[in-house]
């Protein structure tokens, strides 16, 4: 059972009526319970199909429940050769440029071709165990289908330097994010608690209690549409603070999600095309396939030369063509 693969339990005259983390308890003795309820945390209990995620699920006589385990995470990961568009690199750290679609480091679902996988190719053994042999060198992430600037160390010392510029908020960072409509005013500040949404661990969401600190400042750059009714707007994300999903899960809160949002999103219309070269751009917006994220600057005070380094990257070619869409829409 402790092993990875799906295994299948059914339930007992005499086991039912339990909860379902206290059945699991006993009918796995070979886990911890913190293992299993982190099972149940992440998806990973279902009954007929259906995901359980509440631990105080009562069990009933006779029905099937099947528990997933993932495979387990290598401790130390391996190289791989996977192209990397380095914008800086010294001894003590290096500036990627990370492309939407390549995950940062290794977990459950992506175990190998990570950017943390090609860090180590690149800089080679160096790397390895700095800052933890599960994600060398890793100070920061971005989302998976984020795109933009990324900082990693190459040393102890440079992890050190880095990671307190971060816990201190001195880190300077922006992006350009897509969203729906236009916020009312011009530009403003979202601070709120962030904390992990209790009915789905993917998602995060703002808290009422509990949480952590977020705040955002924005800016929109441009509208698109009716100037009365915009039906998107380029925006200016600067953080104060780096939380899980913070930009899309405040944009959110402010009503106005980002553009190919698969998670926090909703679908919206949009105009009807009056011309081909519209049902084109309609089709372009309307099927972006990610997020509409890109983290477009990076600013920090470097470890060893005590100098204030900063770094720009343009838009990926299909951020550029969504905002041409947008443009031939509106």
């Amino acid at each position: 059972m402790s092993s990875a693969g799906a295994t299948e339990l059914v339930i007992s005259d005499a086991e039912a009526g339990q909860r379902l983390d206290r059945y699991l308890a006993t009918a796995c003795p070979e886990m911890s319970r913190s293992r299993l309820r982190q099972l149940i945390d992440d998806g990973r209990v279902t009954h007929g199909g259906a995901t359980i995620k509440d631990p105080n699920h009562r069990v009933k006589s006779g029905a099937h429940y099947k528990i997933d385990v993932p495979a387990p995470i290598a401790a130390t990961p391996l190289g791989q050769d996977i192209p990397l568009t380095v914008v800086y690199e010294d001894d003590d750290l290096i500036v990627i440029d990370k492309p939407a679609g390549l995950v940062v480091h290794p977990a459950a679902g992506n175990l190998d071709g990570t950017l943390v996988n090609a860090l180590i190719a690149h800089c080679g053994a160096s790397l390895q165990g700095v800052g933890g042999e599960v994600r060398p060198g890793i100070v920061h992430r971005l989302d998976k289908d984020t795109s933009g600037l990324l900082i990693a160390a190459k040393n102890e010392r440079a992890m050190h330097s880095l990671a307190k510029q971060f816990a201190n908020h001195t880190i300077e960072r922006a992006y350009n994010a897509i969203v729906w409509g236009s916020p009312r005013l011009g530009e403003g500040r979202i601070e709120t608690q962030i904390g992990r949404n209790p009915y789905d661990r993917k998602r995060m969401g703002v808290m009422r209690t509990g949480g952590k600190e977020a705040r955002t400042r924005y800016r929109v750059i441009e509208r698109f549409g009716e100037e009365t009714r915009p039906l998107a707007s380029l925006i200016e994300c600067r953080l104060e603070t780096g939380r899980t999903h913070q930009i899309r899960v405040h944009m959110t809160h402010l009503g106005h999600p980002l553009l190919g949002d698969q998670t926090y999103g909703r679908s919206h219309q949009a105009p009807r095309a009056k011309t081909p070269e519209q049902e084109i751009a309609f089709k372009a917006v309307m099927e972006f396939p990610r997020q509409a994220l890109h983290a477009y600057l990076l600013g920090f005070q470097h470890p060893s030369l005590h100098e204030t380094m900063r770094f720009e990257s343009a838009w990926p070619e299909d951020f550029s063509g969504l905002v041409m869409a947008l443009r031939t829409l509106g």
